[in-house]
């Protein structure tokens, strides 16, 4: 955001790599200079690109997720990698229950049922209430636990899966994600992403929710297997989807354009003008904290 590359204008030289005709040239020749990177969850950090840094300390990402950053070479190096956690909690689950909220009312789909003239000829089918449907969430994490408590103001039952059992809440714990699938109306995908991810919801998982079920996902895309999941949501072996990532964005499967059983969104979990300020003031204060020698506020552990 602007503010965030005036204020590190105003307290550092900053080269935008982004800018340069001749990126590799350019490192070789510059890249001892630099003690920082700024960058984001999708761009991240590779190891090459770390590489060509000899004198890198510290990567600050604005976002969350970091699966773009080679983590172990960063370790391997001794640079310190920041995030923007916290902050954007309230907005990710907000849209993830919104998303919920309006495949089940048909929200959207309502909307150009209006628009189209359609509510002239005949009154739209009944949707579907939330009160009492069964959530399982795949990864309660911070987020994960916010949009839990938001759902159980709508009446709905909570459950998840995820690396190891929580003792901290009482909602039910499922060790096997199919198994939660099978158990559960929706399921809402708020793990990180990466390798140890990728594809974990994929044609078991989506069968066992089935043509009944809903999935919604603000995690990311390469958490679910798309082609599996287009194919059961034009097979109607899916029932609906809700879904603000994808595995190539901003490339979105063209055979979703046409489902009225699914709403589409441009990766916006977190894209409130007062939640990325949050972010982009926290990177800041991240590169700040280290450079005046101080422990940096949210370190990637």
């Amino acid at each position: 955001m602007p503010h965030v590359m005036d204020a590190m204008d105003q307290a550092y030289s900053v080269h935008r790599l982004y800018e340069m005709s001749d990126r590799d040239a350019w490192l070789a020749e510059n890249g001892a200079k630099i003690r920082a990177i700024g960058t984001d969850g999708h761009l991240g950090a590779s190891a090459d690109l770390m590489d060509c840094l000899p004198n890198l300390e510290i990567i600050g990402c604005y976002g969350v997720g970091v699966d773009a950053i080679n983590l172990d070479h960063a370790r391997k190096k001794g640079v310190v990698v920041t995030n923007t956690p916290d902050v954007l909690n309230d907005d990710v689950a907000n849209l993830a229950v919104a998303l919920l909220l309006d495949v089940s009312r048909q929200i959207v789909a309502a909307d150009r049922y209006v628009r189209s003239g359609q509510w002239l000829k005949k009154n739209m089918p009944l949707a579907k209430s939330i009160r009492d449907r069964k959530v399982g969430i795949l990864g309660l994490g911070r987020i994960g636990k916010s949009i839990a408590e938001k759902l159980q103001v709508f009446g709905c039952r909570i459950s998840y899966h995820g690396r190891r059992e929580q003792s901290d809440v009482s909602y039910r714990f499922f060790p096997d994600l199919v198994e939660m699938a099978r158990d559960s109306d929706y399921v809402v995908v708020i793990c990180p992403g990466g390798e140890a991810t990728r594809n974990i919801v994929n044609r078991e998982v989506i069968e066992a929710l089935g043509p009944e079920g809903t999935l919604i996902n603000v995690a990311r895309g390469s958490v679910v297997d798309e082609p599996e999941l287009v194919s059961a949501l034009v097979d109607g072996r899916l029932g609906a989807a809700g879904l603000d990532v994808f595995a190539a964005e901003p490339k979105v499967p063209e055979e979703l354009f046409a489902l009225d059983n699914v709403v589409l969104q441009p990766h916006r979990g977190s894209a409130t003008a007062e939640t990325r300020r949050a972010m982009g003031d926290l990177v800041v204060r991240n590169l700040a904290a280290h450079f005046a020698g101080k422990t940096v506020l949210t370190p990637v552990t």
